[in-house]
């Protein structure tokens, strides 16, 4: 009994990853605080206590792939030494490059071998197939055939753990922090268990001077430490869980059966289910390492409160907007200028988008506009900073879609935000009556092209570029007439729908690939959002919208409530924070016990994982 009890607890179950959600998460976060509460000033004990159960957890989540975890934060602890200690910059240099190779081969091999091998079975006509020497190693140390060599998995959290420690060995080698001296409190850092596996990306100069702090939890610190447990637990079970168990998937898993209305409904449903479940994570991570007494960074900020796509990227995944600027965009060139860096990386991104696409239309139009941008850059050398500029965000939008995934419809996801970024920075600098002229010339374009070329994507573009447009005749003729009042609320709300709506309409692209097999991504994944816009697109039958809302009155209820929730200012969420923080700690145990109770009524029959566990 005792030994089938501990396998159990030993044994990785692959079905059964552990997830905040579990009541098995629970108890061994009991533990590991009460080893915090024995342990906590004796500080390089407990930061190795730390670090072994976070290995632990990073076992039962991900299996054997712990291996490559504890390789990685070996390998990359030395490495940030050796570049500490180079006296001469080209020996720095070499030992920098070793480190981002190193990182890089094991995040490419894991989560682009498929990509990788489709790009080259269309170049060169070949057929070759997936083999992973890794299970192979496995097997022959073994002596069976223990692991499955045709297929490669993708180890939980390998994105992220893999970036921290590339900002690691850049921010040594930039001379922003000194290399941490012992292995067991750098291994801490790599794998603490509440970021380890869907982020936030934590940076050393950040973290680090925490892991020699002593221990301390305040009152306030505690009730906020509980909050954020509650709420990511709401988050992730109410709006997440139900919402995509008993509305979302169901449609995105065949679109063709279900109306144009449903397949909008699903997509907007999505946005509040991919938030919620992303958002939902990083809340219970950050309350359970406040308790711990370790703060983790602030990862979203009402993200849809943005007025356009570029505040949107500033309120969503922050910690990998802020890696992606520091360690991409301004090495690029950032907003100063364009290096050979930007160019060779968007032509190779336009190649890959011919390849995976089939279609040379593709990469030809992408390297038509990369040419016409150059061109204009030189000629015009007063507009060149900010065609920089914009080659350098393409280029990190771009590569951000390619970290999600390595699939076609990622690529998409990535340039559409890209574009919008873009598209609002021009737009921003323009008059009223130029964008009421632009604005007009494209509804009329979208208009015709629907009348001599009926397709779904040009309805869809007749409506909402229609509807842009009435709001900004709105305001052409009330400036015409004279008014002043700058309606700012209103502005605002109307920046915020249409920045949500264009946010909605990318995440098509995003979700119609994350649930699949990467042998088959791409097609699939093309295939569920043609079909989607196909339906969105087509014909509606007005009379059965009624009836449809009835039937899922509970899903879209939450959904409301979701987003009303969402929208609601700032000060009122950070004043019912801090009223739930201070309550007295019988009153805060009450409500805890009924919010949990609450909570658990609707847990779907399997315990959803994650979204951001496949990245």
């Amino acid at each position: 009994m005792i030994i089938d009890f501990l396998k159990n607890i030993f044994s990785f179950d692959p079905n059964s990853p552990l997830l905040f959600t579990q009541f098995y998460f629970w108890a061994f976060f009991a533990f590991v605080f009460a080893g915090l509460a024995l342990l906590q000033n004796r500080i390089l004990l407990r930061n190795t206590f730390l670090c072994f159960v976070s290995l632990f957890f990073y076992y039962k989540t991900s299996g054997l792939f712990v291996l490559i975890l504890i390789f990685t934060t070996i390998f990359n602890f030395f490495q940030g030494k050796q570049i500490y200690k180079a006296s001469e910059d080209k020996k720095r240099s070499i030992y920098l490059v070793t480190g981002l190779i190193v990182n890089l081969f094991f995040l490419c091999y894991f989560k682009y071998a498929y990509f990788i091998t489709d790009v080259i079975n269309n170049i060169f006509g070949t057929d070759l197939k997936i083999f992973d020497a890794f299970a192979w190693i496995g097997n022959v140390m073994s002596g069976e055939q223990r692991f499955d060599v045709s297929s490669i998995l993708l180890p939980v959290g390998i994105s992220f753990y893999t970036f921290q420690n590339i900002s690691y060995l850049m921010d040594i080698y930039r001379k922003r922090i000194t290399p941490v001296k012992e292995i067991l409190n750098f291994g801490f850092y790599v794998t603490f268990f509440p970021g380890l596996v869907a982020g936030p990306i934590v940076r050393a100069n950040d973290f680090v001077p925490q892991i020699y702090r002593k221990y301390h939890l305040g009152r306030k610190q505690f009730g906020l430490a509980v909050f954020w447990i509650v709420n990511g637990l709401a988050k992730k079970i109410i709006l997440s869980d139900y919402i995509a168990v008993n509305f979302v998937d169901r449609v995105f898993e065949n679109p063709t059966m279900y109306s144009g209305f449903e397949n909008l409904a699903a997509l907007i449903g999505y946005s509040l289910q991919v938030y919620a479940d992303f958002s939902g994570y990083t809340d219970i991570a950050i309350g359970v390492a406040m308790l711990m007494g370790f703060y983790l960074p602030k990862n979203f900020n009402s993200p849809y409160k943005a007025t356009n796509a570029g505040n949107f990227w500033k309120r969503w995944h922050i910690s990998l907007s802020k890696w992606l600027q520091d360690y991409l965009y301004i090495p690029l060139g950032g907003n100063r200028k364009a290096t050979f860096a930007t160019y060779f990386l968007i032509i190779t991104i336009a190649l890959v988008a011919l390849i995976l696409s089939g279609s040379i239309w593709v990469g030809v139009i992408m390297l038509v506009v990369v040419g016409i941008l150059v061109f204009v850059a030189n000629k015009y050398p007063e507009k060149r900073k900010k065609i920089n500029t914009n080659l350098n965000l393409m280029n990190v939008m771009l590569v951000g879609g390619l970290w999600h995934g390595a699939s076609w419809n990622f690529m998409i996801w990535g340039g559409l935000n890209g574009l919008g970024i873009i598209i609002y920075k021009f737009w921003r600098d323009w008059n009223i009556r130029t964008k009421t002229l632009v604005v007009f010339s494209f509804t009329v374009l979208a208009f015709v092209l629907s009348l001599y070329f009926p397709s779904p994507v040009f309805n869809m573009a007749v409506v909402w570029i229609g509807i842009i447009f009435l709001g900004t005749f709105v305001r052409f003729i009330y400036n015409v007439l004279g008014g002043k009042s700058s309606f700012k609320y209103l502005e605002m709300a109307w920046a915020v729908f249409q920045t949500f709506i264009f946010i909605s309409f990318t995440r098509l692209f995003f979700r119609a690939g994350s649930n699949l097999d990467p042998a088959e991504a791409n097609q699939a994944a093309w295939n569920t959002a043609t079909n989607m816009v196909n339906q969105i697109g087509g014909k509606w039958d007005l009379s059965l919208i009624g009836n449809m809302i009835y039937e899922y009155w509970a899903v879209f209820s939450l959904i409301v409530l979701g987003l009303i929730i969402h929208w609601l200012p700032e000060n009122f969420k950070r004043r019912y924070r801090l009223s739930f923080a201070q309550m007295p700690l019988a009153v805060m145990a009450v409500v805890v016990v009924a919010c949990v109770f609450i909570i658990y009524q609707f847990i779907t029959a399997d315990l959803q994982t994650f979204i951001y566990f496949q990245f």
